[in-house]
């Protein structure tokens, strides 16, 4: 006989796997009780797996579909918020406008002259 230990390794893991799987499922005191008719034995313990793996599957659903509300709920409540502080801040800037403009006037008048200057820089002047 020629077996290799990578021929025995992968078989013994199956193997185990499938005694731990017969073992939790083969429990014999589980019962189930639907509508009031009891059923016990394995034919009960996968009827109690199954319809705990149902409810698993359904909730995962439902979790699922409320994380999607959610986020695009937060989506459309950022763009609402930005839109809002987009309104508050033109608002202020409406509201701020003429108490800025005494600041204004001699900014301008100090813009102004500077052009001038360039003006006059930049033209060769004629003797």
């Amino acid at each position: 006989m020629n077996m290799t230990i990578k021929k025995i390794v992968p078989a013994a893991v199956i193997v185990l796997l499938a005694v731990a799987a017969w073992h939790a499922i083969d429990v014999g005191d589980m019962r189930v009780d639907i509508d009031g008719e009891q059923l016990d034995g394995p034919f009960g313990t996968l009827l109690g797996l199954l319809f705990g793996a149902g409810g698993l599957i359904v909730a995962a659903v439902a979790v699922t579909c409320a994380a999607l509300f959610v986020g695009v709920l937060f989506a459309g409540l950022g763009i609402v918020m930005l839109t809002g502080m987009a309104l508050l801040a033109l608002l202020l800037a409406a509201v701020i406008a003429p108490f800025t403009l005494p600041l204004l006037i001699p900014l301008g008048i100090f813009w102004l002259l500077s052009a001038r200057a360039r003006r006059k820089q930049g033209k060769p002047q004629a003797a």
